[in-house]
């Protein structure tokens, strides 16, 4: 059978260094590698700082992904590898925020839209993934709508503002410099507004960046090459951006501290990660990364249980209708090869028909036309029933049913048509 599989790594098994180690290249590099695979029809990538999330179409079911893990040098222990049901059910609880360190957190949605959105732009997709992820998008959306699931502290960015509240014991008075204005970069800000701090100081590779957000903020923008000149006085430092090497090193932070007396706390949400590891060894100076986030996870996973046990009813629901709308999808396609089996019969048949009569008499226009009016309408009469009976059967979820008329007619209904001409990623 050709179904989804998905292998998936994350802060629920692994750590920070360990994710950063089974990543390897880009994102469309990844996923032209999969897509090129023989027994791959359709392919999604999700990356993001604290999970690594690949799902396939094949019908080797899991055994193609073992082999990607294998060559990622991903361990063991940290890999979960999912069959179909399964994958839908956890795609469906990722895109609800139900799997994400911060429960119920909004950015997980929009990362999985725009990955899905990248995967579809590149040709890496099909009927099959097409209707997983629109079905996940849906219900993250219905999630967050009919549950307060997503209320208070729901992201990486916020939490870590929350993280340093909780080791300062509030942000009164005290100076912090955001680096990075992405995504990430922009829920600290929006996080940091909302404290009564001294001052926020946005810094960006791209200057104009931070100069938006600083002005939207009441705060103040930096180029990235003077993050040396404010770290010095600054009191916390966030940084999350997608720099493949680090933007603090231990020499900047050591200059930085010289003579200041005061405690310098250093939270890195970045993966790859910002922040050179051994400042930890300075003096007052305190660093924490994407794992000391799961403290506030739990808090987090405490306060909104009953709202979780809302989302999981609306997850269980939705995972019935998913199902029941990929039994209506095989029972057309059945339908479909049905029709076009019988289809070429009443071609081939009408045409004998006419090439008999012409060895007798001249055969017209008019003549043809019958025939192929005759022959039309015999198999739409012939069809009308069974193909009323297919759709009744999947209806009611009896796959069984399909599988006897698949086998009785010959029918490929697992066999997605455009396996057999599967073309090469496109490269715009």
């Amino acid at each position: 059978m050709t179904e989804i599989s998905s292998m998936v790594i994350s802060h629920k098994k692994a750590k920070v260094e360990e994710m950063e180690s089974a990543w390897h290249g880009d994102l469309d590099g990844l996923l032209h590698n999969l897509y090129n695979h023989e027994y791959v029809y359709e392919c999604v990538v999700l990356k993001t700082c604290n999970r690594v999330e690949i799902y396939a179409v094949s019908p080797k079911g899991s055994s193609v992904l073992f082999s990607f893990a294998k060559e990622m040098g991903a361990s063991t222990h940290i890999v979960e590898f999912y069959g179909h049901d399964e994958s839908l059910e956890h795609l469906l609880r990722l895109s609800g925020g139900l799997e994400s360190m911060i429960v119920g957190e909004d950015q997980i949605l929009g990362q999985i839209k725009e990955l899905y959105a990248h995967a579809k732009k590149l040709g890496t997709t099909g009927k099959v993934l097409d209707t997983a992820f629109d079905k996940a998008i849906q219900v993250g959306k219905r999630i967050r709508n009919e549950t307060r699931i997503n209320k208070g502290s729901v992201s990486i960015g916020s939490a870590a503002v929350d993280l340093a509240e909780d080791i300062f014991g509030g942000l009164g008075g005290k100076i912090v410099l955001v680096i990075g204005a992405g995504e990430i970069g922009v829920l600290v800000a929006k996080a940091l507004a909302e404290k009564d701090i001294e001052g926020i100081y946005i810094a960006n590779r791209t200057f104009k960046k931070a100069e938006e957000i600083a002005y939207e903020l009441g705060g103040h923008a930096v180029k990235l090459d003077d993050v040396r000149t404010y770290l010095k006085d600054a009191d916390v430092v966030i940084s999350g951006t997608g720099a493949p090497h680090y933007i603090l090193t231990r020499e900047m932070v050591e200059e930085a501290i010289q003579g200041r007396g005061r405690k310098l706390l250093l939270i890195d949400i970045a993966n790859p990660r910002d922040i050179e590891e051994s400042v930890v060894e300075l003096e007052d100076v305190e660093l924490c990364n994407i794992d000391n986030l799961r403290v506030i996870s739990e808090k987090t996973l405490k306060m909104r249980k009953e709202e979780a046990k809302k989302a999981e009813a609306i997850i269980q629901e939705e995972i019935r209708l998913l199902n029941l709308q990929y039994k209506r999808q095989k029972a057309d396609r059945l339908i479909s090869e049905l029709y076009r089996q019988v289809y070429d019969v009443r071609v081939r048949e009408r045409e004998k028909a006419v090439n008999r009569l012409c060895a007798y008499h001249t055969i017209g226009d008019i003549e043809t036309q019958v025939l192929d009016d005759l022959t039309h309408s015999i198999v739409n009469k012939i069809l009308a029933e069974p193909t009323k009976v297919l759709r009744q059967a999947a209806e009611l979820g009896n796959e069984e049913f399909l599988d006897i008329v698949s086998r009785v007619f010959c029918l490929e209904k697992d066999k997605p048509r455009f396996e057999a001409t599967k073309p090469g990623c496109r490269k715009d």
